[in-house]
């Protein structure tokens, strides 16, 4: 890490990279869904800065509770499905 902002540092540069932003759709703005899954799963942790490594945190955050709410939505609508409708060959008491 530190090598990396002393070349930022000697070229003039900021200390945070931030030609990844330039490059298409930030993390930050991927809606969530099958796109930022792909994105995430297809990016090397290990050669993020520090900054990129909090947005890929944060966007990762974003997906995992994009997800949890359609897993909560799929069990209201299983759960309040199998209460609606008897089971054939049984009476309801």
């Amino acid at each position: 890490m530190v090598d990396y902002l002393f070349r930022q540092l000697v070229s003039g540069r900021p200390a945070e990279d931030v030609a990844w932003e330039r490059e298409g759709i930030s993390l930050a703005a991927q809606p969530e869904g099958a796109e930022l899954a792909r994105r995430l799963a297809e990016t090397d942790i290990d050669a993020l800065t520090p900054t990129e490594l909090f947005h890929y945190v944060r966007a990762a955050q974003r997906l995992a509770s994009w997800a949890e709410g359609l897993r909560q939505s799929a069990v209201g609508r299983y759960c309040h499905a199998g209460a609606e409708a008897p089971r054939q060959g049984r009476q309801r008491i």
